[in-house]
């Protein structure tokens, strides 16, 4: 008990055992489409999953993975591994990044919190700069809350306001960056008709500026650094619209892999340096590609890269990035409470926990899925291994990534009888899916399948249970569709691919010698989603899950 009277003690289940060895599998951006040369999973060779799906239909069915399943505002927005991952850690429903934003934005609640107001110390004198993905994807920020976030600054004394836009090409088509910047240019137009000096300062693609993630690439993170606060780039030009037009011209660029720009005055003088006095805010709402920026703007002790200079400047991020560390101490809204996870009850329950990934989603399967909270519940209880990723690299060239390695560690987790749990995620179909890459992607499906064969057999020797999922959809449909379903052609004629994640449902699957006789899905569920998937897991280790959780998927039909 903690001092409130709460217990952390679970009630035992009363018809499964307690003490087999669970290995959670979460395939990352693997959903379940129509079949079809553009579905990736469906072409590769993937027996193992194949098998699962084949073998025992009361215990395979697909989970709600998007939307409103998963906290976000409406059943139109596709689901992402931050999101996905909570929801499977929390076994309840949270609002998330892009609602709690769009309720703060609509409540006016934005503007009288303690980050706003910190950020509004600098109106005065200094400069506002807003930077952030520039997109309507709805994975980690959208263009209409930079719209509103624009117009509330100014209506709340924003006199002089630079934006640093990072083109997507991922989360939504490639291409779409120009009609977004054209739109961003007329909003700061009509506000310069109002007195309020506002302007593009400075740009580049997300994939090689400013937003790299889990510390795998600095260099990204210096490039934004040098285009939005030093003001210099390797290019420049009058205006941010001939900036994407000319880049996107060059050999191999897309809208993610612009290089970095600024914009420059007649005089070659960059129009919007980051200087004392000035106010940032990051503003994607998404915590995984922030953290590293962040970083760099807030830590007076950084090493990663020469900042040359180091502004004294009131930063606040849309929302604060990392639970843990604090960061950004200032933060225009609160992020979503998320406390008693299923992690946290099993390891007070007796539960020693293995997590496992390669660097790209090895904060998903322990900070996300531990209601963003870095580091561990009891390090007596639990072991996270990091498998770091290739660096330098666009994955589609190792589609395979490190699914191996992460297999094999989860083998020996689980072949060392350690464990009760042994939780990996493998990232293959989610991070080559986003290369748009179609053969590589297949590649990356079976290397995956492979994985999860590895695991199975291990979990065969000692009598345990498995369970297989994932977080959203990707690689199951690589191509952009009409109302009627129809792949979308370009005006050469050829497809157009896609490379953001889907609104499909995804795949999960229970087994394994450990698993009771009588254990399958239950059919009075039929909406449920990823939240769902951690009161079955708690009953799989033998407890009942909280009252409050999301019902468990499963029931016990006594033979």
């Amino acid at each position: 008990m903690d001092g409130s009277g709460f217990s952390w003690k679970l009630a035992d289940h009363p018809k499964l055992p307690k003490g087999k060895i669970v290995a959670v599998v979460v395939l990352d951006g693997w959903g379940e489409a129509n079949p079809n040369q553009y579905n990736c999973i469906h072409v590769a060779d993937t027996p193992t999953m194949d098998s699962l799906k084949q073998g025992a239909p009361e215990k395979w069915r697909l989970v709600r993975a998007h939307g409103t399943a998963v906290g976000l505002p409406t059943d139109d927005d596709m689901g992402n591994s931050e999101v996905g991952h909570n929801a499977l850690g929390a076994g309840r429903i949270y609002a998330q990044g892009a609602k709690l934003v769009d309720l703060a934005i609509a409540s006016g609640k934005i503007y009288e919190g303690e980050g706003f107001k910190y950020i509004k110390e600098c109106f005065e004198t200094g400069t506002l700069h807003l930077i952030g993905l520039l997109s309507d994807g709805g994975v980690h920020s959208r263009l209409d809350q930079l719209q509103l976030l624009l117009k509330g600054s100014s209506e709340h004394g924003a006199k002089r306001i630079r934006v640093h836009v990072l083109t997507d090409g991922r989360d939504v088509l490639d291409g779409t960056s120009v009609g977004f910047i054209e739109t961003l240019e007329n909003d700061l137009s009509k506000l310069r008709e109002k007195g309020v000096d506002a302007q593009i300062a400075s740009g580049g693609g997300r994939m090689y500026v400013t937003m790299d993630r889990y510390e795998n690439d600095w260099d990204v993170v210096k490039c934004g650094w040098d285009a939005h606060v030093l003001g210099e780039a390797p290019y420049k030009f009058r205006s941010a619209v001939e900036a994407v037009k000319k880049l996107r011209e060059l050999p191999n660029a897309n809208d993610q892999y612009l290089p970095p720009f600024v914009i420059v005055d007649e005089n070659g003088k960059a129009v919007g340096p980051i200087v004392d006095g000035d106010a940032v805010v990051t503003f994607n709402f998404r915590a995984d590609r922030m953290v590293m920026i962040a970083k760099a703007l807030e830590y007076e002790d950084f090493d990663k890269f020469d900042r040359v200079r180091f502004p004294k400047i009131h930063y606040a991020g849309m929302l604060q990035y990392d639970g843990e560390l604090k960061l950004p101490s200032h933060y225009l809204v609160s992020p979503p409470e998320i406390e008693r996870t299923s992690g946290e009850y099993l390891v007070h329950n007796g539960i020693r926990t293995f997590a496992c990934s390669e660097t790209v989603k090895f904060g998903h399967v322990t900070f996300f899925w531990n209601g963003n909270r870095s580091g561990y519940f009891n390090p007596e209880m639990e072991e996270y291994v990091e498998i770091p990723s290739d660096i330098g690299i666009t994955f589609n060239v190792q589609p395979k990534m490190k699914a191996f390695e992460i297999a094999e560690k989860a083998r020996d987790a689980i072949l060392s009888r350690k464990f009760h749990q042994v939780r990996v995620n493998l990232p293959n179909g989610d991070m080559v899916g986003h290369t748009g890459d179609i053969e590589a992607t297949i590649v990356a499906c079976k290397a995956a399948d492979d994985a999860v064969k590895m695991i199975l057999d291990a979990i065969e020797q000692v009598g345990g249970i498995y369970v297989i999922t994932a977080d959203h959809g990707n690689a199951e449909d690589m191509v952009k569709r009409n109302k009627k379903g129809e792949p979308l052609l370009d005006k050469n004629g050829n497809i157009q691919i896609l490379t953001s994640h889907t609104v499909h449902p995804v795949p999960i699957a229970i087994g394994g010698p450990g698993l009771a006789a009588g254990v399958r899905f239950r059919k009075d569920v039929p909406e449920g989603g990823l939240a769902n998937v951690a009161a079955t897991v708690m009953n799989l280790h033998g407890f009942e899950a909280p009252s409050d959780y999301e019902p468990t998927l499963i029931e016990f039909i006594d033979n």
